[in-house]
């Protein structure tokens, strides 16, 4: 019996971490694959240091360019390597080019296809994520859902079969880099931050980033939070390139270079706020229970909105705060193993 899993981009990087040690602990064989989608080793080799993360056994190299270029070259290389595998299962995660890549090569292989992080919809068809992510759904035998939401999204498309709410493994992962972040983060010395005194936020979607007015209009919206508290901004290349292109400035903002996932940890363990475009870093916030503004006209993780830990920037205040139990309590990367196993004895 064999499994291999599909990785690509940072926040794969990170459920992988959880969900593979359960795969070994579980006596299930795995055979990674690197697209190469994010290769700056700030947003790729330092993950796989810090997390422990086996190596992966082919790293595809394939990064740029538009979605439909980068989606067929991976397409072609995964399904070199699955002839040659063989396995008995693909396991892909989120929403990613790469995510969508896998799926399409296993199942014109016959091969089923696992889903970490199933139906997830921001019911935003312009987002790349969601088209990703809809069709990964829908060519998936296994479907791993975080939430009761996620859930209904798949019963209104008619997936009813082979899906699992085993919570999220994002807190998996978290649990396990905030008590390490403790030990080994210098971050917040490093860039003279005190506890609770700084916002931390995160851009780089293409909504944000691919013209020069959503771009400022969002550089603006950072800029007003640090009259008050410092906004520490980890530059993705893709918004510094962006900002070169249009020629915007990160006046007034603390930047600092993409950071590993131990160090991102501890800055928003200690953060007032996050602001974000990012989906797994609005869910991080909550974990730490720190309120996020999402840099978006939607979210697909709607029960931070409900529960009163996030909001949209363009939504005045937050809902009553309460508990998300949706998430689980840490087992999700467990469950998912033991599901697995069990299918594929039967």
């Amino acid at each position: 019996m064999k499994l291999v899993s599909v990785v690509g981009a940072r926040p794969q990087f990170i459920k992988a971490a959880a969900v593979s040690r359960a795969l070994a602990a579980a006596g299930i064989p795995e055979v990674m694959i690197h697209t190469g989608q994010h290769f700056d080793p700030g947003m790729s080799d330092v993950f796989f240091d810090e997390l422990g993360i086996p190596q992966p056994a082919c790293n595809l190299g394939i990064s740029g360019g538009g979605h439909g270029a980068m989606t067929g070259q991976m397409l072609e290389k995964i399904e070199a390597v699955l002839l040659s595998e063989q396995p008995d299962w693909m396991l892909v995660y989120g929403d990613t080019n790469s995510t969508l890549a896998g799926a399409l090569a296993a199942a014109k292989l016959h091969i089923p296809v696992a889903h970490v992080e199933a139906g997830l919809r921001s019911f935003n068809r312009r987002m790349p994520e969601e088209i990703n992510r809809v069709m990964t759904d829908h060519l998936s035998a296994l479907l791993f859902v975080p939430t009761r939401s996620a859930t209904v999204n798949l019963t209104a498309e008619g997936i009813t079969r082979g899906v699992h709410h085993v919570g999220d493994v994002m807190f998996d992962a978290a649990l396990d880099a905030r008590a390490r972040a403790a030990t080994v983060s210098t971050i917040r010395q490093r860039l003279g931050l005190s506890e609770g005194g700084y916002h931390v936020a995160t851009v780089h979607r293409a909504e944000n980033t691919d013209t020069p007015e959503a771009l400022t209009a969002v550089l603006q919206y950072l800029k007003a939070m640090a009259a008050d508290l410092p906004v520490v901004l980890p530059l993705h290349p893709r918004t510094r390139q962006a900002a070169e292109r249009f020629g915007l400035d990160f006046e007034d903002l603390t930047l600092c270079e993409p950071l590993g996932y131990l160090d991102m940890t501890w800055l928003v363990a200690g953060a007032c706020s996050v602001l974000t475009d990012s989906g797994g870093l609005q869910k991080e916030a909550y974990f730490h229970r720190r309120p996020c503004v999402t840099l978006r006209s939607e979210t697909e993780w709607v029960e931070t909105i409900e529960q009163g830990w996030n909001r949209l920037w363009t939504q005045p205040d937050y809902a009553p705060r309460g508990e998300i139990a949706d998430y689980g309590t840490g087992d999700a990367s467990a469950k998912i193993a033991a599901v697995i196993a069990g299918a594929t004895r039967a």
